[in-house]
């Protein structure tokens, strides 16, 4: 994966941060469809429960209905740190606001690999996990680990917000090696190979 061709004082970049409020380093992300299986409900209880001074971005197409039915159970409007920022088409710009989050949270709880995910363990140095099977079969010890708990969420924000600049940049390396040795076309393409010449074999 390949970082954003954007710089960090790129008018786009400093625009979209004014635009939504946000700044760089100093918020978490989630980019994803908004709907009940990828784990919102959680994420902004468990966000509006922690002690973090930083704002909480999501990026996604918001659904009226479950939006109003999420405002019903947490009033997260109150919250001035929960921002839903729409969503963001322009490829180079979304790798730069992955890149400048200070962490971003993976909510999917079906489905396998997700591309968000490989996205975000190549782009993002802190990711935060929902705690099921193929999360930890894409990740390993390159992210940290929630269950969807009440409180669970919460205390791990409060931990991820006093992890130390080392301790954070040594995750972001460790994720993208990982990215970079695991998910490369070139070994897939390979894998791949190997089930079907086994078929043909057998």
């Amino acid at each position: 994966m390949t970082l954003s061709k954007l710089a960090n004082d790129d008018e786009k970049l400093l625009n979209w941060y004014r635009e939504k409020g946000v700044t760089k380093k100093d918020y978490y992300l989630v980019v994803g469809r908004f709907v009940p299986e990828n784990s919102f409900e959680v994420m902004i209880r468990e966000f509006m429960k922690s002690k973090s001074e930083k704002d909480f971005a999501l990026i996604t197409n918001v659904n009226d209905k479950f939006l109003n039915e999420l405002e019903e159970k947490l009033h997260f409007k109150s919250d001035k740190r929960i921002k839903f920022v729409g969503t963001v088409y322009n490829q180079e710009l979304l790798k730069k606001i992955r890149e400048n989050a200070y962490a971003y949270f993976h909510g999917h709880t079906v489905g396998g690999t997700n591309p968000s995910l490989i996205e975000a363990l190549g782009s993002t140095d802190l990711n935060l996990l929902v705690d099921v099977g193929f999360n930890r079969e894409v990740a390993e010890d390159c992210a940290l680990y929630w269950s969807r708990d009440e409180g669970n969420l919460a205390k791990l924000i409060d931990k991820a917000d006093l992890m130390n600049k080392e301790e954070i940049e040594e995750m972001g390396r460790k994720a993208k090696r990982r990215v970079a040795e695991e998910y490369t076309w070139d070994k897939i393409c390979k894998q791949y190979e190997s089930v079907f010449t086994e078929e043909i074999v057998k």
